[in-house]
């Protein structure tokens, strides 16, 4: 496993010393840069002073007995040769030998180095010497003045560094702090403002999944609340109808009757269970993707119901253009749709009288796949269609058929999730109720 690491910690690290690193490669090319420059410097001044005594002696060298203000001033010893060779000048304490080559040169004289410049004339021969030791000593002293910058600036520039970098890394550690001290439930977005461009892509994914978490929780706790309110009824009625059964025991007749309506009740609270998990597993389902064949679509639902259909002698089939369906695809999942429709069909069998007839058809509609399903019931009076996809609801003038007052919510859930739109009407062919599911026209194409 990856150990995790700080990422406060890891900039400042790389950059203070990074820092640190130039600072120091900067100040050994400043030092050194300097100490060549005093150096030239102090060979420019040795053959200035050689020039400026070319022409004669100046009349006040012989009673100072050095150059330019002394030994002990610039440290620099003087000779001078006349044209015969006989030497007419020399500084006090000079220890150089009487002959040096022309120009710059390195004497070393009595446990000590010189640098030595020699300039000859046609009336004398001039020699210019400065002790090395203390030549070095006095550059080093200048070339670390040029240093004594950075030795000043490199430690502000670091703190600097380390201010911004916390600073800038300021609403991440608050972000933090926000999501540390969140509750269990409480899966409201974070807020973006004052994060980083390369933190908000990532505070932005993540209040998209607070908004599916909250969605899978709510749906959580809806299923929980509709399974207590919609099993509370048929549980108590087996309790009441298995308590009636103990009554009944010396009636076969009436046994057997209590029986069939004790089975009926088991059959009908299992039905409302499986509808409560199919109406929780679509609402909390992930985005339909795939291409789906609506024909395919239809032969299931319409083969889940039939028996139904043949049960009461209803008429359920295609109707409209065999060619329509052909040209007609949506995307989405191949089970997730056959409920809906199947939910719809077992709907129409359900209210449509012995003899009945129920339609599905698909059609394509301003480039728009459309599913429909017509049936000759009493169908649902206008007020009451905005209501008939709620939880429960079940219309008046359907009260007395059996059913758990799901089906259509599980319908709407899967539309909802797919995109499509429902709309409820009157039939016109069968009289009764018309139900449309009309895909997005971008789910539209040919198989």
């Amino acid at each position: 496993m990856s150990s995790t690491h700080s990422l406060r910690r890891r900039l400042l690290w790389f950059v203070l010393v990074a820092i640190l690193l130039a600072a120091v490669l900067q100040a050994v090319t400043a030092y050194r840069g300097a100490l060549r420059q005093v150096d030239a410097m102090f060979d420019d001044h040795l053959q200035q002073m050689a020039r400026s005594l070319r022409s004669g002696i100046p009349l006040g060298l012989p009673q100072a007995q050095d150059a330019g203000g002394g030994d002990s001033a610039y440290d620099l010893y003087v000779q001078i040769w006349g044209q015969d060779g006989t030497q007419i000048f020399r500084s006090t304490r000079s220890a150089l030998p009487p002959r040096a080559v022309l120009g710059f040169s390195d004497v070393e004289a009595h446990g000590n180095r010189y640098r030595v410049y020699t300039l000859q004339t046609p009336l004398q021969t001039v020699q210019i010497a400065q002790d090395l030791s203390a030549r070095t000593a006095r550059a080093r002293a200048l070339a670390l003045r040029a240093v004594l910058p950075f030795a000043w600036l490199t430690p502000l520039l670091m703190l600097a560094v380390w201010w911004i970098i916390n600073r800038s890394l300021a609403p991440i550690e608050r972000t933090r702090r926000v999501v540390a001290s969140r509750a269990a439930d409480d899966f409201s977005p974070l807020e973006g403002a004052g994060l980083p461009d390369e933190v908000r892509p990532l505070v932005d994914e993540l209040n998209l999944l607070f908004g599916r978490v909250r969605h899978a929780f709510e749906a959580q706790k809806n299923f929980v609340a509709d399974a207590a309110h919609e099993l509370r009824s048929p549980l108590t009625a087996l309790k009441l109808q298995a308590q009636g059964l103990r009554r009944v025991d010396a009636d076969p007749a009436a046994r057997q009757a209590a029986v069939a309506r004790l089975n009926h009740g088991i059959d009908r609270a299992i039905r409302g269970v499986e509808q409560l998990l199919l109406l929780a597993r679509e609402e909390a389902g992930s985005e339909p993707a795939g291409r789906v064949d609506l024909r395919q679509v239809i032969q299931l639902a319409v083969a889940d119901v039939l028996p139904q259909a043949r049960h009461k002698h209803i008429d359920l089939g295609l109707a409209g253009p065999a060619s329509t369906p052909d040209l007609a695809a949506a995307n989405g999942q191949l089970d997730a749709l056959r409920i809906l429709l199947r939910n719809l069909l077992e709907n129409a069998v359900k209210y449509t009288p012995h003899g009945g007839q129920v339609d599905v058809s698909l059609q394509e509609d301003q480039g728009q796949p459309v599913l429909t399903v017509e049936d000759s019931g009493p169908g649902i009076a206008p007020e009451n269609r905005p209501r008939v996809f709620d939880r429960f609801f079940r219309a008046s003038d359907t009260a007395q058929e059996s059913g758990s007052g799901l089906g259509l919510a599980i319908v709407k859930a899967i539309a909802d999730r797919h995109g499509a739109v429902l709309a409820l009407g009157q039939s016109d062919r069968q009289g009764g109720l018309k139900v449309e599911v009309r895909f997005p026209a971008n789910a539209v194409g040919r198989l």
